[in-house]
């Protein structure tokens, strides 16, 4: 016995040793990545020097000769920093992530190999100018010197995720770049998504009212009515299907729809600052990740000292400033897609329509290489009008004529994007004027560029805006016809006639994703925007005071006010306040009334710490379900987030929207008063299920945790821990401070759209900026820099935002310097 003791006793130990030594080769090989920021390095690439001065935040600071060395900088400290997110974003674009992670990536490859961003990016290097391929090509020979020296000095293969999945890592090249920002594009447009479920709840519900209530379009006028979905095709439409199949796998490049890009950008005139000169204000919106997708970098030019947020594989600034300009951006929500049906030739279905007769497609042979699988090949196709998707993806066979196909019309799969040139010019733009004119090449993503210079504010929207005929069916809003002439688009419209506003009398001026122009069709910019709610409140407070500072910007970016819960509570809860009589403790009407008496006191403030937030937002989900079950059916379940303007327009009953309180399949008539006391019930049984009874010990917070998740490994066990980080948030859905809930699951108000860069910039004492990102520098987990600023930002600080490199210096946490070899 005392022998078996023995032995086991070895054994343990033994595996123990055998854990611990496993453990210290793990950490080992994974810190042999982590990137020495105190160091020279002979390199080839570089006409002269360059120094990358990282300052305490682990911000580069790029200095050398010329403009090229210093994208050349760029591309390393990206490449030191990010190189994994950057190889994942590059396979992304390129349909290759299946090589990697297997059949997870299968569906992903095959819609980025059936859009071509890739060969669309390929095609557009041809029409760079001279000076842009020269920095594209500097940035890229960046990024391949530090692939070099990872190579050369075995340093741990770039990243620790290098050796659980251990890529092929080709050299970079200027398409990648490009590729990435339509990628990008893809990542912040959801026309494709909205389209769908406009024409799958038009089918659903004869009476176009009731589309109406439920898609409601922004206030303002100038709005036609639409034509019956299904009068369009002359085929049969296929039987309604259950809901909508997503796929929430982090790697898919496609937003929900309601969970594409947003954003806050305003600025303010001299006479409406209180030192005197001009401010601005940014922070655009966009999934959490770990790392967050932003990298903040200082760039040295010839024309002056650049500071702002980057996108690592991109060389460029997109929100930061200069020593003469300051800019941000925020998705425009322009009308930059259509979903387009081709009539197959019923005697050749290798043929579609035309407003000409029938056409060939133009077809393409793509091999899927699959890790550990056989490969697939895809027939890819073409028509006139875009790339052919099958009927699986987006839930596109639910709304399919029969004998018909589906085309996408995008704007960013043109093959002559230059909008990395556009944003190259912009950062050497002196004026607000210089700003506007040189964006005019870019062509997608739109977004609303806020630009400031020392005097003048000003708003425009970039980007490739489609023509298209004033008799087009649809207007773009349901999927149309792709042979009629009168459908298709026209070409794109001049730069002029996208929106402009420069020093506006007011000297205000911004976006919070609403509507900003009411304009008729087809002048219209788009019929879908990205808020109703946050511009109240920012109109708000930007017109609360005559005069605004820095710190008056900032307490706006972090408002955690919420219009909507102010403007529906009255509303929805008119009959339920301080009626019936008083019940009995424990009993579910009490716990109704206690929940009733919290938010009657409630200044609509989402705090992280406050119980009401999540009483409030499990109330008005429960309500908006209980709405739209009955009538939509499995389609509900598509509705993840309210929608303000729908229980508006019914608890008003604006047009009639109050019958959608009735209940179809009961006997009775239920009111609004019903559904409304009905959801307040539904709601406090889930929060005693999921958070306890006692609604006054409720945290906002413990449900609106921000979820910065790492894409390829944020799933794993044990590992998932150690990479994904986890924050309690204020704000939400409609907040200026906006934490976009997920919407859906066992943690429906998880904090997953956000914020993951904010930047106030003030020409009074430029230096005196400030900025932050929601994570760190680094994508290493094991670096000091992977989170080290996300807990100022979950808590509304900043770091300076300073082209002063003596202040750089003085903190500097290491100075890398990259010699010609």
């Amino acid at each position: 016995m005392v022998q078996v003791f023995q032995w086991l006793l070895r054994i343990t130990g033994g595996l123990i040793v055998l854990t611990l030594l496993a453990l210290f080769v793990t950490y080992y090989l994974a810190a042999r990545s982590l990137p020495d920021y105190d160091a020279t390095h002979d390199v080839t690439g570089l006409s002269a020097p360059v120094e990358i001065v990282r300052d305490n935040a682990n911000v580069p600071h790029i200095l050398g000769n010329s403009d090229a060395d210093v994208f050349f900088g760029l591309g390393y400290a990206h490449a030191q920093d990010r190189l994994w997110q950057m190889v994942v974003l590059r396979r992304t674009a390129q349909g290759r992530l299946s090589e990697v992670f297997g059949t997870r990536t299968v569906e992903t490859d095959m819609l980025m190999r059936r859009l071509d961003i890739y060969g669309a990016a390929q095609a557009s290097v041809e029409v760079q100018d001279a000076a842009t391929m020269a920095v594209l090509r500097a940035y890229a020979d960046g990024v391949n010197a530090r692939l070099a020296e990872i190579n050369e000095r075995a340093l741990g293969r770039g990243a620790p995720e290098m050796f659980l999945f251990n890529p092929a890592v080709a050299p970079w090249q200027p398409a990648d770049s490009i590729a990435l920002v339509k990628l990008m594009a893809l990542q912040v447009t959801d026309h494709l998504q909205a389209e769908v479920r406009r024409a799958r709840v038009s089918l659903l519900l004869p009476d176009t009212a009731r589309v109406a209530d439920i898609l409601p379009e922004a206030p303002g006028s100038g709005v036609a009515a639409l034509p019956d979905y299904a009068a369009l095709y002359d085929a049969p439409m296929p039987r309604i299907a259950g809901a909508t199949r997503h796929n929430d796998d982090p790697l898919w490049p496609v937003a929900r729809a309601g969970l594409s890009g947003a954003s806050n950008a305003w600025a303010a005139a001299p006479k409406r600052s209180a030192s005197g000169g001009t401010l601005m204000a940014n922070d655009p919106h966009l999934p959490l990740t770990a790392p967050a997708i932003w990298y903040l970098a200082r760039l040295e030019l010839a024309s002056g000292g650049v500071i702002g947020a980057t996108i690592p594989g991109i060389p460029v600034v997109m929100s930061g400033r200069s020593e003469d300009l300051g800019w941000g951006i925020a998705a425009s929500y322009m009308d930059d897609q259509d979903v387009f049906f081709e009539k197959l030739n019923p005697d050749d279905p290798e043929q579609y329509e035309t407003p000409d007769g029938f056409a060939t497609f133009e077809t393409r042979r793509s091999i899927l290489r699959i890790k550990d699988e056989m490969p697939v090949t895809l027939t890819l196709r073409w028509t006139q009008n875009g790339p052919v998707l099958p009927g699986s993806e987006f839930d596109l066979s639910t709304i399919t004529p029969q004998g018909h196909v589906a085309a996408l019309a995008w704007t960013g799969l043109s093959p002559e994007d230059r909008s990395i040139a556009a944003w190259l010019r912009l950062m050497q733009a002196k004026t607000v004027q210089d700003a506007i004119a040189a964006a005019e090449p870019h062509v997608a993503p739109s977004l609303n560029l806020v630009a400031v210079d020392g005097v003048q504010i000003a708003m425009k929207t970039i980007g490739a805006a489609p023509r298209r005929d004033a008799e087009h069916q649809s207007q773009g809003r349901l999927p149309a016809p792709g042979w009629l002439d009168r459908n298709r688009w026209k070409g794109i419209s001049p730069y002029s006639s996208n929106p402009e506003f420069i020093s506006p009398p007011g000297g205000i001026v911004g976006t919070t994703n609403n509507k900003i122009v009411d304009r008729p069709f087809p002048l219209h910019m788009s019929f879908h925007w990205g808020d109703t709610q946050r511009v109240q409140r920012w109109t708000r407070l930007m017109q609360s005071r005559q005069v605004h500072t820095r710190d008056s910007f900032i307490e706006a970016q972090l408002d955690t006010v919420s219009p909507t819960a102010r403007t529906l509570l009255p509303l929805i809860g008119a009959d339920l306040w301080f009626t019936g009589v008083a019940a009995p403790e424990g009993t579910p009407e009490r716990q109704r009334q206690d929940a009733l008496a919290l938010l009657a006191n409630w200044t609509g403030e989402m705090n992280e710490h406050l119980p009401e937030p999540l009483i409030y937002s499990a109330w008005v989900r429960a309500l908006q379900d209980r709405l739209i079950r009955d009538e939509l059916g499995p389609l509900a379940q598509d509705f993840t987030h309210i929608e303000p303007l729908f229980i508006e327009r019914v608890f008003r009953n604006v047009d009639g929207a109050g019958v959608w309180c009735d209940v179809i399949q009961s006997a009775p008539r239920e009111s609004c008063t019903d559904m409304a006391r009905l959801a307040l019930d539904d709601a406090i049984i889930w929060l005693e299920e999921n958070y306890g009874t006692a609604l006054e010990s409720l945290r906002w917070g413990d449900a609106h945790q921000a979820t910065h998740q790492h894409p390829t490994l944020g799933q794993v066990p044990l590992l998932r821990w150690v990479v994904n980080i986890r924050q309690s948030t204020s704000g939400g859905d409609n907040t200026l401070q906006r934490g976009l809930t997920r919407g859906s699951g066992p943690a429906p108000f998880e904090n997953v759209h956000a914020a993951g860069y904010r930047g106030v910039y003030d020409f009074t004492d430029p230096d005196s900026s400030v900025f932050i990102i929601a994570t760190g520098q680094s994508g290493h987990p094991l670096s000091r820099y992977y989170d080290d600023m996300g807990e100022l930002w979950r808590r509304g600080e900043y770091i300076p935002m300073s082209l002063d490199l003596n202040l750089a210096r003085a903190a500097a946490v290491g100075v890398t310097r990259l010699e010609p070899r």
